[in-house]
């Protein structure tokens, strides 16, 4: 079974055919999605979407958010990791991190958020899922600080010594379209090279599209958009086993199998 451990279905891109999307993913042989929340505004969102449409989901605030975030609300996020403590469907602390690439962002606050959400984290006894972009070492700093039981580091992009501390900390590794993308030689390595036990699948639809939906900018200029969603995920999937040399049905088995290892809940 296919397992989209990142996606984020709540997204206004698709507000006109959502029920549609993810009868697509599903007949694609998707069999389970994971929703992360961004931001306190949306926590009720994705746990409805979750129960309505069978879906897993995580609570957290992420680093883009955090000049729009209070205190108030990793008091609300606490108290719902709480009260949600008995659904089966919450699988995680996330989408959580730090974001060096985008500017404009306090890394002060960041770095707060981070650290007090990965205390949520390990005092509700859950995963987290991470976002990380030009900020590896210090997302590490970090957890060797706070102790959690480990999670999934999303959309992964640093270097071998990053992923296996990562890995020796019980994370595993998020890998989705950036990978199909024959340029992206960094990703592609570690993607045909780290152990066959540290690696999910991911699409983070509507967003990081594969090759085959990627726009330029000239067509991005006249309005030709591409969204990515779920019922790319077979194709990501055989992407990542031409890499690895093995059959698409074995990497599939292999990544559910960790995904339910990163995400014990899913179990």
């Amino acid at each position: 079974m296919l397992i989209d451990t990142h996606c984020h279905l709540d997204a206004a891109e698709f507000d006109a055919d959502r029920a549609a999307m993810i009868a697509r993913a599903r007949a694609a042989g998707v069999g389970q999605m994971v929703v992360p929340a961004v931001h306190a505004a949306n926590f009720e969102t994705v746990r409805q979407l979750a129960h309505d449409e069978g879906l897993a989901y995580a609570l957290g605030i992420h680093p883009m958010y955090v000049m729009q975030a209070s205190e108030a609300d990793l008091i609300r996020l606490d108290a719902l990791l709480d009260e949600c403590r008995p659904d089966p469907r919450l699988v995680a602390v996330g989408e959580v991190g730090l974001d060096f690439f985008v500017p404009g962002l306090d890394a002060a606050r960041q770095q707060h958020f981070y650290v007090e959400q990965l205390k949520l984290a390990s005092r509700h006894g859950l995963p987290v899922i991470l976002h990380v972009r030009k900020s590896a070492d210090q997302l590490l700093a970090g957890l060797r600080r706070v102790e959690v039981c480990g999670g999934i580091v999303h959309a992964f992009n640093g270097s071998r010594q990053q992923a296996d501390e990562f890995i020796a900390r019980g994370f595993k590794l998020g890998f989705g379209g950036a990978m199909t993308f024959e340029r992206a030689l960094q990703i592609r390595r570690l993607a045909s090279e780290l152990p066959a036990d540290a690696l999910v699948l991911e699409t983070d639809a509507p967003d990081i599209p594969p090759h085959w939906l990627y726009r330029t900018i000239a067509e991005r200029a006249e309005g030709l958009m591409s969204r990515n969603e779920p019922a790319e995920l077979p194709r990501i999937a055989a992407v990542l086993a031409e890499l690895r040399g093995v059959s698409a049905q074995a990497l599939i088995a292999q990544t559910a199998l960790n995904a339910r290892a990163a995400l014990s809940r899913l179990s």
